[in-house]
């Protein structure tokens, strides 16, 4: 690609992008096979068929909420439990055990052992997994503490870098990658931190499963024909992935 058609895609790029922020949903271009771009302003939230939630097959983990009832046994009547960080629960009767790893009828048949153990005729356990807060989000990149870390309650972009202990000293902010898996299909998103911080577009939610990769990466090829422009976007570029 020679320079005067680099300027041209650096310009149509910019053009679409500011159009975006007054509401207009031009399609943007790229030399990328393997990157359909699209025009809404957010990626699609990841469907139950993507992360399962609440069904039996689903393993429970650290910070869940689980909803504990024992039948006609008072003090265990739709009592509220929080699994602890090291993945224990704690019942009256039945003790502290560890819960992480197992369903929640895995739970009830444990527990239903431990009360036979205690003397309780024909206990009748049920557990439902009321609050999901055992889901990760990995944060890579040019952050002081990549890891995994809990998607709890309203987790945004910026929340997630800051669980991350914030950005490294040469971090680039215009250049934060997220993926995710929505409906079986591949979705990625250039984000730009400093854009977000000063009010030209809102701070995404960030979902369980979801891979935020701030600068230099392999993964930052993909949107390759726009991080030229990256400092002077105004608006996301969401993508989906065609070879994934």
């Amino acid at each position: 690609m020679n320079q005067v058609t680099n300027r041209l895609l650096l310009l149509a790029v910019l053009a679409s992008a500011l159009a975006a922020c007054a509401g207009k949903t031009p399609p943007l271009a790229t030399n990328n096979p393997d990157l359909q771009i699209i025009t809404e302003g957010a990626m699609p939230r990841p469907t139950l068929a993507d992360q399962p939630l609440g069904d039996d097959s689903f393993a429970v983990g650290p910070y869940d909420e689980l909803i504990i009832d024992v039948f006609g046994l008072e003090g265990l009547t739709a009592r509220e439990v929080t699994v602890d960080a090291g993945g224990n629960i704690s019942v009256p009767l039945v003790g502290s055990f560890q819960v992480a790893g197992m369903t929640p009828l895995q739970i009830e048949q444990e527990m239903t052992r431990r009360l036979l153990d205690a003397y309780v005729r024909n206990p009748r356990v049920s557990v439902n997994l009321e609050v999901i807060n055992s889901q990760l989000v990995s944060v890579d990149g040019q952050v002081k503490k990549p890891g995994l870390y809990p998607a709890l309650g309203n987790l945004t972009l910026m929340r997630s870098v800051a669980q991350a202990e914030g950005l490294s000293e040469f971090a680039k902010m215009e250049d934060v990658v997220v993926f995710r898996t929505s409906d079986g299909r591949q979705y990625a998103a250039l984000y730009n931190l400093a854009a977000i911080r000063r009010g030209y577009y809102q701070d995404p939610q960030i979902y369980a499963g979801d891979r935020i990769i701030v600068g230099e990466s392999r993964s930052r090829r993909i949107f390759s024909d726009f991080l030229a422009a990256a400092p002077l976007l105004t608006a996301p570029i969401i993508a989906v992935l065609q070879n994934n």
